[in-house]
């Protein structure tokens, strides 16, 4: 199995978030013990903005430690229609495309998905496996 990780869980993690960051590193630690963990060109580009340099993010996120999988030209499709969902059910602007295409990708390429996030992922695509509180 492998599971591609939320930016959410690896910000929690590395920000020590006072709220989240005990169950996301519980959930990334348990999650690597049984599976390989992935991220894509949005994840990283995410976890980036907490980064001045490209490489202490290359030393946080190490191809020894995560996967680095290419977003799926599928996962390009299925996630514009979801979106496209969502602003007709009037959702916020609060959720960007990115997020659509991260639920996407796992979707399309039948990963798991590590988030503490899963109400849109729920939401929008149903038969994705998730990993959330």
């Amino acid at each position: 199995m492998t599971v591609l990780v939320d930016s959410n869980v690896l910000l929690d993690v590395m920000t020590e978030d006072p709220e989240w960051s005990a169950w996301s590193a519980e959930s990334l630690a348990r999650c690597a013990e049984e599976s390989a963990l992935a991220i894509n060109p949005l994840i990283y580009a995410e976890v980036s903005i907490r980064f001045d340099r490209i490489e202490d993010l290359e030393d946080v996120l190490s191809e020894g430690s995560f996967l680095r999988l290419p977003l799926p030209w599928e996962a390009g499709f299925l996630a514009g229609k979801a979106f496209v969902r969502y602003r007709r059910r009037r959702g916020a602007r609060q959720s960007p495309l990115p997020d659509f295409y991260i639920g996407a990708h796992a979707a399309v390429a039948g990963l798991t998905l590590l988030t503490r996030d899963a109400t849109r992922y729920r939401s929008y695509f149903p038969a994705l496996e998730i990993i959330a509180p």
